[in-house]
């Protein structure tokens, strides 16, 4: 069939000049406008308009989606003669300067050579793309075959290695030796031949072989980046490895993805043939790859979240409820039974505190680290793969499948240009996002130590094979780790259990325990939510909508652009908290954890934390108190074990915490608010507290506030 390419670019024409949007507005002719105004290069003509709009038939549609390549260079004809003038001033570059040249010589000269007639590729200062719908088909890279070369495909994948942007030559400009006229070469391959003698009527009739030399400034270069995409896990079937694919991005498409990246592409699927002795060695055969035309991202950054007004109300209607702290703690892997104080510490760690920097250049960094450790079988693997789903930017791995080489950075020669290059590993391609460490425990000594510098420096130093450099891994690690002896043992002190060095675990802010402890009512409860999850495959009520991961995404966003600081008032509390903790350290002879400054620091990033879940720009006194009662609550298990070995009911156990603090501060009087900050340090309920309360005021020991609750002691 015979296609008619002058009625199709016609169509073209229209299709820019006369299609609206919903609003009314000419999208395209607009988007050109900003292209005179030299304000954007991309054209992005989306294939659902061509769908919307009423002239296109499906014919034309097809052609556009199974030929794009030549459909583009209709487009960019048809834009050449819609573009309009600018509206506004600009200045020039010398791409224009010597356009301006060029024309000016044309007009003194009779009669332009047919040969040296300037190709509309150097003209433009535009790129084209034509974007596939939205609702098309989305292939896997093992899908793409054949039968779709030259047609227009869309792909999802893992980016998993990218080259440098390098300028790609798209038409190259000789001068003429003798006659000093300019050739022109369109390059359409990665590779082409260079001209050497002179194609035009003047040299021809002086039968003259004019030399050729190429004028770097004057030729036109267009950015280039190669990068590689591999299938999802979830997409390779059984018994197979991943298949990858070669991409090509140009222009302003460069630089859109980085290594980790989850992209749905859009792109031309083409063949190219092996070069050099790849040539000589493949015959025959040829390499594909695919030429992007549009780039989305599965997860945005957080940086990168820009809010519809509707999404902005939602966020602000949240923010504006007393209970949001709760319900994204519980919206976090709902499926879950239990777990809220570590669900609520785990999404202190997605929100994380902002990063410091001093006059003098130090830093100190805003990431919390956390690690959870505990028996088998209490979910920890998959809350740290839920919390890998939420973050933007989340990499997974394990202790044993983990050196310390793939988790830093390894030195690879580079198959293009057979140079040594750093490829980055698990924590520097999870910079500024969440790195995974599961079966931390497993890990050898060796393999360990490259984490140190990470999680206090932030950064990857490396001195090898002649390359001497230092990398950013501005990451949280948050880690899953199993006691000493599989399970912990009770017959033993905590030190011996938590079998990792003090050097490291002074470096996580909360060190989470987790003990599997049989209680009847506890067990019964779980093992009907697990059976419920397992016959509806859904969560049971929680007694609200569990919010989604995106609108979590987008309130976690929302609140890291508060940078909350600790105010003058409070300074004197927390100092005088951190201290206390020293103290009830040095007390007991087998100590649950290592108090460093280092805690200090912790407490201050887990309340600014909570202090941007709130969206405030000041830390708060509650949010110091939760801060405290979480990292009291990270030991909560052992302290039970710890009562039951003392004798101590809680009841008696909250009225020596009370008798205690109030001597300490030698008052008689003693108010509700300070008690209950007190005992919830300590993993007490508030309905403790008020038993507490009743029985010792019928003992006569203190007399109760009928209103406040507040406590005045009677044998002060």
């Amino acid at each position: 069939m015979d296609v008619d390419f002058k009625a199709d670019k016609d169509l073209a024409k229209d299709f820019l000049s006369n299609f609206t949007d919903i609003n009314g507005d000419a999208t395209y002719m607009n988007i050109l406008q900003e292209v005179a105004n030299r304000k954007t290069r991309a054209v992005q003509i989306d294939v659902e308009d061509l769908f919307n709009y009423k002239d296109a038939d499906e014919q034309f549609i097809l052609r556009v989606t199974e030929n794009t390549r030549r459909y583009i260079s209709l487009f960019a004809d048809a834009i050449d003669e819609l573009l309009p003038e600018p509206t506004e001033a600009f200045s020039d570059d010398d791409h224009d300067i010597l356009l301006t040249q060029r024309s000016e010589e044309r007009k003194d000269s009779d009669g332009v050579d047919p040969r040296q007639r300037m190709p509309c590729e150097i003209k433009r200062f535009f790129e084209v793309y034509i974007r596939a719908s939205s609702k098309g088909r989305l292939y896997t890279i093992r899908e793409v075959k054949a039968s779709y070369i030259g047609q227009l495909v869309n792909v999802s994948g893992i980016i998993t290695r990218c080259s440098d942007v390098k300028p790609l030559m798209q038409v190259a400009v000789y001068t003429c030796e003798d006659c000093g006229c300019e050739i022109y070469q369109e390059v359409t391959a990665r590779v082409f031949m260079p001209r050497i003698e002179c194609p035009t009527k003047r040299c021809e009739v002086n039968r003259n072989k004019g030399n050729l030399i190429l004028q770097q400034r004057a030729s036109k270069f267009l950015k280039f980046q190669e990068a590689k995409i591999q299938e999802l896990a979830e997409h390779v079937p059984k018994g197979h490895i991943p298949r990858t694919m070669t991409v090509h991005f140009r222009g302003e498409l460069t630089r859109k993805v980085a290594p980790g990246d989850i992209v749905e592409l859009s792109g031309i699927f083409l063949p190219i043939p092996y070069t050099g002795f790849r040539a000589l060695r493949a015959g025959l055969v040829a390499d594909t790859f695919l030429e992007a035309m549009s780039v989305n991202h599965f997860k945005k950054k957080y940086d990168q979240y820009e809010l519809r007004d509707e999404e902005d109300e939602q966020i602000m209607r949240l923010a504006e409820d007393g209970d949001i702290y709760s319900k994204l703690a519980r919206s976090l892997a709902p499926e879950i039974f239990g777990h809220e104080d570590i669900k609520k510490a785990l999404l202190l760690l997605l929100v994380g505190a902002p990063h410091r920097k001093l006059k003098d250049g130090m830093k100190i960094r805003g990431d919390l680290h956390i690690c959870l450790m505990g028996d088998p079988g209490v979910a920890k693997s998959q809350l740290l793969k839920h919390i890998i789903n939420v973050a933007p930017r989340g990499v997974y791995t394990t202790g044993k499948g983990s050196s310390g080489v793939g988790l830093t950075a390894a030195v690879q020669r580079d198959p293009v240009t057979n140079e040594m290059v750093l490829e980055g590993g698990a924590l520097v391609l999870a910079d500024m996002g969440i790195c995974a460490i599961d079966e931390f425990d497993k890990m050898d000594e060796s393999d360990r130590t490259a984490i140190h510098e990470v999680m206090e420096q932030q950064t990857v130093s490396i001195a090898k094979a002649g390359i001497t450099t230092s990398l950013n891994a501005r990451t949280a690690i948050l880690a899953a780790a199993n006691p000493a002896w599989g399970r912990y043992d009770l017959r033993r002190t905590p030190s011996e259990n938590i079998n990792l060095p003090p050097a490291l675990l002074s470096r996580f802010d909360i060190l989470w325990l987790i003990l599997d402890k049989a209680d009847m009512d506890n067990d019964l409860e779980m093992a009907r939510h697990v059976v419920y999850v397992h016959q509806k495959r859904e969560s049971p009520a929680l007694g609200f909508t569990p919010l989604q991961p995106s609108i979590m995404r987008a309130y976690i966003s929302s609140a890291r652009r508060f940078s909350p600081y600790v105010p003058r008032e409070l300074e004197e509390y927390i100092a005088s908290a951190y201290s206390s903790i020293r103290q009830e350290e040095a007390k007991t002879n087998a100590p649950h954890s290592y108090t460093t400054v280092r805690t200090l620091l912790s407490i201050l990033r887990i309340s600014a934390a909570l202090a941007r879940l709130r969206f405030s720009n000041t830390v708060a006194q509650s949010d110091v108190d939760e801060a405290l009662r979480l990292m009291q609550m990270s030991k909560f298990s052992l302290y039970t074990d710890d009562r039951q070995r003392s004798g101590l009911d809680a009841i008696s156990d909250i009225y020596s915490i009370l008798r205690d603090e109030a001597a300490r501060s030698n008052k008689t009087d003693v108010s509700y608010a300070n008690a209950l900050n007190w005992i919830s340090r300590k993993g007490y309920s508030e309905t403790q507290l008020k038993e507490c309360l009743e029985e010792y005021a019928s003992l006569n020991v203190w007399q109760i506030h009928p209103h406040s609750f507040d406590i005045r002691f009677i044998d002060a």
